[in-house]
């Protein structure tokens, strides 16, 4: 039943976002243990700051690592700071006004 979710979901940003392909990347790089440890440091909350770059905490390094396989660029930030207040790279942000891609 995941793979019909997933399916669903993907589907229904690729019509959303008008796009060809949509690909979703898996905490962990898809292992299940891995990417719960991962997702325990936050490894999901990543902040988009252009297309195809994103901050994240260095600290995941299997995530960080499957994002760049996919073409992504990765700027590591250690965040002891922004753990402070319990949140990520893009929970602890502002939104941010972006011109239309």
């Amino acid at each position: 039943m995941k793979v019909k979710v997933e399916e669903d979901f993907a589907k229904v940003l690729k019509e959303a976002l008008n796009l060809d392909k949509v690909t979703l990347i898996e905490s962990g790089g898809g292992d299940e243990i891995r990417g719960a440890r991962e997702q325990w440091n936050d490894s999901t909350n990543t902040l988009a700051i252009a297309p195809g770059v994103v901050m994240a905490y260095n600290r995941n390094e299997i995530t960080n690592n499957t994002l760049r396989n996919h073409g992504i660029k990765v700027i590591e930030i250690e965040g002891s700071e922004l753990v402070r207040g319990r949140g990520g790279p893009r929970c602890m942000s502002m939104p941010l006004n972006r011109d239309d891609i």
